[in-house]
Parts: structure tokens; C-alpha cells; sequence
């Protein structure tokens, strides 16, 4: 009975084994996996970073020719106006 024991603990021992090689494995590949990802998390934040000022900078740009496109408008008006009360009208 005894060298049963000895059997049976032995192939439990090796099992054991391998599974602990296999989880240290699997723990490997995650901590690659997580690392890769956190590379990957920071370039995109990055990116959005630099989409936002990118964005910022068109918007003050666009804001920029509005006002100056307003400005030509309120010129033509004055324009127009003062052709007009020259001709009478008002």
C-alpha cells in the first residue's frame, strides 16, 4: 500500500508542477498583455491630446475669419448705407 502512496503522491507532485508552470505562464502573458496595453492607453491619450489642440487651433482659426468676414459685412453696409443717402434713400 505504501508503494501506491509513493506513486500517487509522486504523479500529484507532477501535476502540480506543471500546473504551477503553466499558471506562471499565464501570468507571464498577462503582465506582457497588461504592459501592452498601458503603452497603447498612454499613445491614445496622447493622440487626444493632440486632436484636442488641433481642434482648439481650428476653432480660434474659423472664430478669427468669422470676425473678420463680420467685419467686411458691417464695411459693405456702411458702404451700401452712405451710397445710398447719397442717391436719397435711406
Amino acid at each position: 500500500m505504501k508503494e501506491r502512496e509513493t506513486v500517487s503522491i509522486k504523479s500529484i507532485t507532477q501535476e502540480i508542477k506543471v500546473i504551477t508552470g503553466e499558471l506562471m505562464q499565464t501570468l507571464k502573458n498577462l503582465r506582457e498583455r497588461i504592459k501592452t496595453l498601458e503603452t497603447e492607453r498612454a499613445n491614445l491619450l496622447l493622440e487626444i491630446e493632440n486632436l484636442k489642440k488641433a481642434a482648439e487651433d481650428r476653432i480660434s482659426a474659423l472664430e478669427s475669419e468669422v470676425n473678420m468676414l463680420r467685419e467686411e459685412v458691417k464695411s459693405f453696409r456702411e458702404f451700401l448705407g452712405s451710397t445710398d443717402n447719397k442717391n436719397g434713400k435711406t
